[in-house]
């Protein structure tokens, strides 16, 4: 096998970026409102570098950096020829090269105006090229490093605590223990992400005209429908929770709480939140229901314990807010909260592989067929490169299909490049602590893109 050195993954890391900001900037309506004062190519009406308006430094800044990057794209092609890489790695950054002028030449024509559809063409042979080049880097990292040791679940959990914790943190103990022991059922440390993913779907459906009371409406029975989800899980792995370290001391685990009283109250709380999202309409209701049903019975009961595309697949619940949001606003479904609800899906794998390497040896106790215990950390990590791809090449989509601006598109970029760097951290140095930093800035950048996306929405 071929070795490369790292300072080609440098150069990819770096020129993949640098090509995926083209991409955001290039979908946002920031600039496609600049480009209305320059309608030539490349001079802007006969004058090279004229600055005399905002909107004329916002095109020429993207020009320049057009230019700036398609050296990088040519010098990695280069790079990565000198260094002997792999063929695959060689012929996949050949075809972002080749395209890089195309794309240039199409750009021209959308600055003109000059035909229908261009932007839209334009858009298409960025993600083509930035495909490329994500194949690219998850193909140099494979090489570099599949074939090393890996230790991501090896030792104790670097949680604090020297030993077993849950997935909400928490000790069993304490006076209130019965009552907390509830709480924990319902999963609160998924509450805040998934809310915000509600948020972010109304605040694309209404903008500023967003109301106090779809907002407190649609976030309740978010919180029910999550805690529904929640206390149903618990119920239904606590056999399994017993084996894994970081389950152990789940309530239905330890029989804090019996198993037909956790039933009970996830019923409860499902019947909650469907009359609480009601309130904002039937359309609504009944994807919170939905949600609960897909997450309880469908992952937990049919996809987890039986593929490992679980994961994959189960993305699909997380999802679900977003097109709950979207609903409680206008009682219809629309292209921006399916697009917003695409970036959720993809980013899910991304996100998620990251705390299954962590966790793989107490997944494999459980009986839990997870990516890393059926096919291995190599895989695996070869796998988050890909979705995290993918989920920036949707956090582009959305931008193109939505007014969102420059906070949204510096946000992606620059928490993009973290997770990026992240993954990559990951596959060089294979522990636990690498892999839970990875999963931590998925976490990082997924909640700043949808706070973005709200403020982007409600004030900018």
């Amino acid at each position: 096998m071929r070795t490369t050195r790292p300072r080609l993954t440098h150069a990819l890391v770096a020129t993949t970026l640098g090509v995926y900001a083209l991409l955001v900037v290039g979908a946002t309506t920031a600039l496609t409102d600049a480009a209305s004062a320059c309608r030539t190519w490349p001079a802007c009406n006969g004058e090279w570098f004229a600055l005399s308006s905002f909107a004329l430094e916002v095109v020429w800044a993207h020009r320049l950096a057009a230019v700036v990057v398609g050296l990088l794209v040519l010098g990695t092609t280069a790079l990565a020829v000198l260094e002997d890489a792999e063929t695959r790695v060689v012929a996949s950054l050949g075809v972002s090269l080749a395209l890089y002028p195309v794309q240039v030449g199409v750009g021209a024509l959308a600055a003109t105006g000059a035909l229908a559809y261009v932007p839209a063409l334009h858009l298409g042979l960025g993600v083509v090229i930035f495909a490329g080049l994500i194949l690219a880097l998850a193909w140099t990292l494979e090489t570099q490093t599949a074939d090393r040791p890996s230790a991501e679940w090896a030792g104790e959990p670097k949680d604090g605590t020297g030993g077993a914790v849950d997935d909400d943190g928490n000790s069993p103990s304490g006076p209130l223990a019965l009552a907390n022991a509830y709480f924990r059922m319902m999963k609160p440390r998924l509450m805040w992400l998934l809310c915000l993913v509600a948020s972010a779907g109304m605040a694309l459906a209404a903008g500023p005209d967003l109301s106090a009371r779809t907002v407190v409406f649609t976030l309740l029975g978010g919180v029910l429908s999550i805690g529904a989800s929640g206390t149903f899980n618990h119920v239904l792995e606590r056999e399994k929770d017993k084996k894994m370290n970081r389950t152990s001391d789940r309530p239905l685990a330890t029989e804090l709480i019996p198993k037909r009283n956790a039933f009970a109250f996830g019923v409860l709380l499902t019947v909650a939140s469907v009359a609480v999202f009601l309130q904002v309409g039937m359309l609504a209701a009944g994807l919170g229901l939905v949600a609960i049903l897909f997450y309880s019975v469908v992952y937990t009961l049919l996809l987890k314990p039986n593929t490992d595309q679980n994961t994959v697949i189960g993305g699909a619940a997380g999802a679900l807010p977003a097109l709950i949001g979207w609903a409680a606003v206008t009682g219809t479904l629309g292209v921006p909260a399916l697009a917003l609800a695409g970036v959720i899906f993809l980013w899910t794998p991304a996100h998620f592989y990251n705390l299954a390497l962590a966790y793989r040896d107490d997944y494999e106790r459980g009986g839990f067929p997870m990516m890393p215990v059926v096919r291995g950390a190599a895989v695996t990590r070869k796998h988050i490169v890909g979705w995290l791809g993918a989920t920036l090449v949707g956090a582009a989509a959305l931008a193109a299909v939505t007014d969102l601006g420059w906070l949204y598109a510096a946000t992606v970029v620059a928490l993009g490049g973290v997770f990026l760097w992240a993954v990559v951290r990951l596959h060089y140095e294979r522990d636990r602590a690498a892999a839970m930093r990875s999963f931590h800035a998925s976490n990082a950048f997924l909640g700043a893109t949808l706070l973005a996306v709200v403020l982007d929405a409600l004030v900018i």
